[in-house]
């Protein structure tokens, strides 16, 4: 009797000690402010140009001040409580709070990028607050059909469907998930909420192609991709999902980096899905918890492969507008600069790289190195934000 007390208070200690852990690496987050150099503000917007503004995980609004669209429009936002012992349902009211921070009155659509309940569970609600049209995949109709919008606002595509908002051109594209435990397969009914979060199955994941008066973004909002899948397709800028990318090995992170920047011969990448969703948005972002990804790990390669290949790695803030604009030529006179400093600094521990006006700093294991660009194009200010200016 004595042998088997011990054994359950053996077995009791151990799952203190595991919860505790648990709980300690869900509060764990690294620190964005070591990036801070990777976002600054920007002059005021051009008339007619192309703005895209981060709210969050990967809801982007992209508004060219006559038109405006969303990515999935998540802002419920529910806490780990609600997640995995509740059930979770989309708050009106803070979606309503959240449209009007981003003074958003009215969309053409909301394009769902894939159907796990960070990205569709509001996007029923925020279309029937905006007028908008609901576009995704028969799973995400599904998460309609049970909110109660009208059949005539659900547009179901395929990848390989092209839609016109506007001057925008959008294009649905296939695309995967990054391996995980999240529930994939379809939604095949209507789901009502009050439910489980792991009710909200994945359906068709899309990268959405958005061009618009010649310039081409690309959102992929999941850490995954589909071998092939954007082969051809020339892109500007892509707005690249990393949620659990830090978890991944670096064959994976290799993969995924020539599949969707490489592939698309982007210049610009804008990290997303990469804060903690279970956070309220009005609160300073912090990164996913490091039980689940390892934000500084993803950081540090997508910054090294940027410096090595004349990439532009940018880090966005919430509420914070992207203004797109054809990248400056000096740009790529700092990276080529930069390639030559290889063998005096470890890219493994790239942390920060910023533009000055006639100076670049880059800062490595061995130190800062200042390199001296002649150009009176490199802009300060122009960090986050580039701008698509119209014809």
């Amino acid at each position: 009797m004595k042998i088997l007390r011990r054994i359950l208070l053996g077995f009791g200690l151990l799952i203190i000690v595991g919860v505790g852990w648990i709980v300690s690496q869900m509060r764990t987050n690294s620190d964005p402010g070591v990036y801070r150099s990777l976002d600054s503000q920007t002059p005021a917007r051009k008339p007619g140009s192309l703005a895209v503004t981060f709210l969050g995980v990967s809801s982007l609004l992209m508004n060219d001040g006559e038109t405006s669209i969303l990515t999935d429009g998540f802002f419920t936002r529910p806490n780990i409580r609600e997640i995995f012992l509740g059930k979770i349902a989309p708050d009106k009211a803070l979606i309503n709070k959240s449209l009007k921070h981003a003074a958003i009155d009215r969309l053409a659509a909301v394009i769902v990028n894939h159907s796990h309940y960070d990205h569709v569970m509001d996007a029923p609600e925020v279309a029937l607050q905006t007028s908008a049209i609901l576009v995704g995949s028969e799973s995400t109709a599904n998460v309609g059909r049970g909110w109660g919008l009208p059949e005539d606002r659900i547009w179901v595509r395929q990848p390989g469907d092209t839609m016109d908002f506007g001057r925008f051109h959008v294009t649905l594209l296939q695309s995967g998930h990054i391996p995980s435990g999240y529930p994939t397969g379809e939604i095949s009914a209507p789901i009502v909420p009050p439910a489980r979060a792991n009710a909200y199955l994945m359906g068709t994941n899309y990268a959405v192609l958005v061009e618009h008066n010649g310039k081409t973004l690309l959102v992929n909002a999941s850490a995954g991709f589909a071998p092939g899948a954007l082969a051809g397709r020339h892109v500007d800028v892509v707005f690249l999902g990393i949620g659990g990318l830090g978890k991944r090995d670096t064959a994976y992170m290799e993969a995924y980096w020539h599949e969707v920047v490489e592939a698309t011969g982007a210049r610009r990448v804008i990290p997303i899905h990469w804060d903690n969703l279970t956070l309220p948005l009005d609160e300073p972002l912090k990164p996913i918890p490091h039980l689940m990804d390892d934000f500084d790990v993803t950081m540090r390669f997508l910054l090294a492969k940027g410096a090595t290949q004349g990439v532009d790695v940018r880090l966005p803030q919430a509420w914070q507008a992207v203004e797109l604009a054809a990248l400056r030529a000096a740009f790529f006179l700092v990276f080529q600069l930069a390639r030559s400093l290889r063998r005096t600094m470890s890219l493994g521990t790239f942390e920060t790289c910023r533009m000055r006006p006639a100076m670049s700093e880059f800062e490595g294991q061995s130190g800062k190195h200042m390199l001296a660009v002649s150009s009176s194009q490199f802009d300060p200010n122009v960090v986050v934000r580039e701008e698509f200016p119209s014809p």
